[in-house]
């Protein structure tokens, strides 16, 4: 799964070509995402995750990533309604911080530039939240959505850090998600990862005390607990299927 997913054309922001760009704030602009069918997770995100959809884990290349499922098939968002609503109480912070995003600037990865996807059909020079005062200064709105996207960037970094010491202590093992359509039709995806919770009742003493004074033990069983939301994407996908 790429990091830009759905963002087709991020440019940076700029005060002289933005200046009287307006970000519209409704609630059924969700449509630039209708074909994305996992998305990232931090681990600070898996208990309320846990409550509404399936947190898996995918490699990609050497690195393993948490997700949250969207989809059964590829192309397809079971999250996202007819009228580009989001049909959850939790909205992944992924999703939340387009049409933005934190590019490397090239002098370093400790320098990010801010950009903002120009497909996005929320933009506006009349209607919405302006990014830049008539004095070319960051609004207080646009100002909110760095800090997010900061914070975000910090919490994936401890979200790498929890995924290393998984992987250090060999709790993964391969999984194959699978839901049963009531007509009796079967969908799975492979090449999937999961926490191995056999695994995880036999570690040693001081690697479980580790998990555990760090937070992390929280997040191991968010993740197993999400695993009962399989059959809620089935009846997602039926409930799809017999719409008109």
């Amino acid at each position: 799964m790429a990091h830009l997913l759905f963002y087709e054309k991020p440019v940076p922001l700029n005060k002289d070509i933005h200046r009287n760009l307006c970000i519209k704030t409704a609630d059924n602009l969700y449509g630039f995402c209708r074909f994305t069918n996992s998305v990232l997770l931090a681990g600070v995100e898996f208990i309320h995750a846990a409550k509404e959809y399936n947190i898996v884990f995918t490699k990609v290349g050497e690195s393993i990533m948490p997700v949250a499922l969207l989809g059964l098939r590829n192309d397809e968002n079971l999250y996202v309604s007819a009228e580009n609503r989001w049909d959850a109480h939790y909205i992944p912070a992924f999703i939340r911080r387009y049409p933005f995003i934190l590019a490397e600037s090239g002098q370093g990865h400790d320098q990010k530039t801010v950009c903002i996807d120009e497909t996005f059909v929320g933009l506006d020079n009349q209607e919405g939240r302006r990014l830049f005062n008539d004095h070319g200064e960051p609004t207080e709105f646009l100002n909110n959505a760095i800090k997010f996207m900061q914070d975000y960037q910090e919490q994936y970094h401890r979200t790498e850090i929890f995924i290393n010491r998984i992987k250090d202590f060999d709790l993964f093992t391969e999984i194959n998600a699978q839901a049963q359509l009531p007509n009796g039709e079967k969908l799975s995806m492979g090449g999937l990862l999961g926490i191995d919770e056999d695994k995880l009742l036999q570690l040693e003493k001081s690697k479980a005390l580790e998990l555990f004074r760090s937070g992390e033990l929280s997040w191991v069983y968010a993740h197993l607990l999400s695993m009962t939301n399989m059959p809620r994407l089935g009846e997602r996908l039926v409930k799809r299927r017999s719409s008109p």
